[in-house]
């Protein structure tokens, strides 16, 4: 489990093709620390497990369901990566509960700069968009942010959403440089989830 709270910015260092999946090799400070085998760290919001760790560089086995449906099969090597190891149980819980299992790949639609802070809209596929609320949660390449409106209609190309970056956000992760068109890792909360199923259950009965 993770936070969603991004503990540093890494970068790809290599990829070894497997034939149905990818060795990714990633070299960051901080998340290597204490990196041992089979250890999860969330690469852009996608929960990996850790399979070597020389110093500053740790390896991590992609499969190919991840390849399809997460953007990590688009990474290339030198790729800035938003990195983040699990929870602990005596950790505060700084973002809210992420599971590092992506929904879905979203797309950057617009982006509109403030003084001090930056909206920006990501577009989402339609069979996600009932989960994500105004003022709730969701994470995008393993950043966990508040969602400030929700567009449901096809006016603008289908659903999306808007988050804003605060300057940590935009100066600490890849979202500070996520362009348009650019696709993005999403998890939605996955507390909706649990609710929408108990209730699908109720009404069965």
């Amino acid at each position: 489990m993770f936070t969603g709270i991004v503990e540093e910015v890494g970068e790809v260092a290599s990829i070894e093709d497997l034939g149905d999946a990818v060795r990714l090799a990633v070299r960051a400070d901080t998340v290597t620390a204490d990196a041992e085998h089979g250890a999860s760290i969330a690469v852009n919001g996608c929960c990996l497990t850790v399979v070597s760790n020389h110093g500053v560089v740790f390896t991590a086995d992609v499969m190919k369901e991840s390849l399809d449906k997460t953007s990590i099969g688009r990474l290339d090597v030198g790729s800035p990566v938003n990195l983040e190891r699990a929870v602990r149980p005596d950790t505060r819980l700084g973002g809210h509960i992420v599971q590092g299992h992506v929904d879905a790949v979203g797309v950057v639609l617009e982006r509109t700069p403030s003084e001090h802070w930056e909206v920006m809209r990501v577009g989402l596929p339609r069979r996600l968009s009932h989960y994500v609320a105004e003022k709730g949660s969701v994470t995008v390449d393993g950043v966990s942010l508040t969602v400030v409106d929700v567009d449901d209609t096809e006016d603008n190309g289908g659903p999306s959403f808007t988050v804003s970056l605060i300057p940590t956000t935009l100066q600490l992760t890849t979202l500070g440089s996520r362009g348009i068109g650019d696709l993005v890792n999403l998890e939605v909360d996955v507390i909706a989830k649990y609710v929408e199923r108990l209730l699908q259950g109720k009404e069965s009965h």
